[in-house]
């Protein structure tokens, strides 16, 4: 079922980075010149996982990812960078899981590289793991 994030694997252990910060440092900051704010700019194996993580809440209304926060807070976890990063995901539901990607791509709309920030300490890649053996279970069970 969740084949096409989890191919993403390979490219995720294999990146020497995720993306890196576009900081200004030529405009003056004036009305004729202003200054464009900082951001990340991610390299292509994010934005296609990014790309993914949608496209699995558009095909999947059944996990009703609409809801994220819910399903984070009913899975005892918080919408909130440090704790999302330090969670025990062994046990998760493919739900739960999908829920925490949303929540680390929705957080960057919030905070530019928040993403980023999951990706270099490993998150999204523990992520995707539990979904790969989440896959693995329902195919033994199949």
């Amino acid at each position: 079922m969740f084949e096409g994030l989890t191919k993403h694997l390979p490219a995720i252990e294999k990146a020497e980075r995720f993306g890196s910060w576009v900081v200004d440092r030529e405009s003056k900051g004036t009305m004729d010149d202003p200054i464009q704010m900082p951001y990340v700019d991610y390299v292509t194996t994010v934005t296609e996982v990014d790309q993914a993580i949608y496209g699995f809440v558009d095909e999947h209304p059944e996990y009703k990812l609409t809801h994220y926060r819910d399903i984070l807070e009913h899975n005892g976890l918080e919408w909130d960078s440090q704790a999302m990063s330090e969670a025990d995901v062994s046990k998760l539901s493919g739900q739960a899981v999908m829920a925490l990607l949303l929540g680390a791509v929705r957080a960057e709309r919030f905070c530019d590289g928040a993403l980023l920030g999951f990706f270099e300490d490993g998150s999204i890649r523990r992520w995707l793991v539990r979904l790969r053996e989440i896959d693995e279970q329902d195919g033994d069970e199949g």
